[in-house]
């Protein structure tokens, strides 16, 4: 195979056959033959003569056959180069705009409401798998801690941060605790706590713990015991995935040992929060194809992620997962706009910031 870049070796005619070949390929899921191509009438040429380019196409990595008598697939090497320069100016349609403002209020909902509704339109106009990654727990700001008396023995924790997100815990207790012993309890976190990450928070808890002010003080034992139990809570960005089913009809999914592995791919959260984590790291859309990466190589998929944040700060990523025989022409400015509106709606729902 020519290591050549292609970009630099490609004739005007050989781009548009190529642009032919991806663009069929996206619509029909079928490997393309020069015949196709020919039939199309838009470049002058006999089948004999595509068949020649399409040749030279495979030499330089863009294109592959699956099977000796098939048609030919673009690799991922020619999604990126469609991508980059072939692909016309991509936009988001005016009716998919007013269809995510009206679904994406900016005022009246929480922060996971945003989130989740964000992963449903992303799969809903794709119709491949919409994901949200969520902020991390631990590098969070804590703005409020509230303990409330649930039953004999229960007490439900219940952390606020100042980017929005809520969690909770239920605590086991030895002994009732009284409402208004809580209500101090919880005035006492929030006022020593606030401004703190939940690492941080943790961290000043354990040197609380050691004073020997906490060793006979009754009443402040008391309350690093609870905080402590209250604020140990899951750290890592979580993930909010939609559109399972949507992927399912796609023809690539045709098998159920892809099915399989696509399900494996799914449970497997520690490897998606990584890869989705890395994708956090610069600003625009950024796109994974194929062996770009672990997640996508083993299925053939490609993964299109923007970041969204609080102000300046990164927050966590949106994206759309899916086979590399995706319309990216309106995968990405779809990703694009839905960043843009989930960062422009935290703004308006948490107008303090983080």
């Amino acid at each position: 195979m020519r290591t050549d870049q292609p970009q630099n070796q490609l004739t005007l005619r050989d781009r548009a056959i190529l642009k032919d070949v991806i663009l069929t390929h996206i619509l029909s899921a079928e490997p393309v033959s020069s015949r196709a191509v020919a039939k199309h009438g838009t470049h002058g040429l006999s089948a004999a003569s595509i068949r020649n380019v399409m040749a030279d196409l495979e030499e330089f990595g863009l294109l592959s056959q699956p099977h000796t008598s098939a048609g030919r697939v673009p690799t991922p090497k020619a999604y990126h180069l469609y991508i980059q320069s072939m692909m016309d100016q991509p936009t988001v349609p005016s009716d998919d705009r007013r269809y995510i403002d009206a679904n994406l209020p900016s005022q009246g909902v929480g922060v996971e409401d945003l989130m989740t509704s964000t992963s449903q339109l992303l799969s809903q106009l794709s119709h491949q798998v919409g994901i949200v990654l969520t902020p991390a727990l631990a590098e969070t700001v804590l703005k409020r801690v509230e303990f409330v008396r649930l039953t004999q023995g229960k007490v439900l924790c219940v952390v606020v941060s100042k980017s929005g997100f809520v969690d909770n815990k239920v605590i086991l207790t030895p002994e009732p605790v009284p409402r208004d012993e809580l209500a101090r309890i919880s005035n006492f976190v929030t006022e020593n706590f606030a401004g703190l990450t939940l690492k941080e928070a943790q961290e000043k808890l354990v040197l609380l713990m050691a004073e020997e002010r906490a060793k006979v003080d009754l009443a402040l034992s008391r309350t690093i015991h609870l905080a402590r139990q209250g604020l140990d809570l899951p750290k890592d960005q979580e993930i909010l995935m939609e559109g399972a089913t949507e992927v399912l009809q796609q023809p690539e999914l045709s098998d159920i040992e892809r099915v399989r592995r696509l399900f494996d791919t799914f449970a497997d959260k520690a490897r998606m929060v990584f890869m989705l984590s890395q994708c956090m790291r610069g600003p625009g859309v950024r796109v994974t194809i194929g062996e770009d990466s672990d997640l996508t190589s083993e299925l053939g998929f490609s993964l299109v992620t923007r970041t969204y944040q609080l102000g300046e700060k990164p927050l966590g990523t949106v994206g759309i997962f899916g086979p590399s025989r995706m319309q990216y022409q309106r995968v990405i400015p779809l990703v694009d706009y839905l960043g843009e509106r989930l960062s422009q709606a935290l703004a308006a729902t948490l107008p303090s910031g983080s």
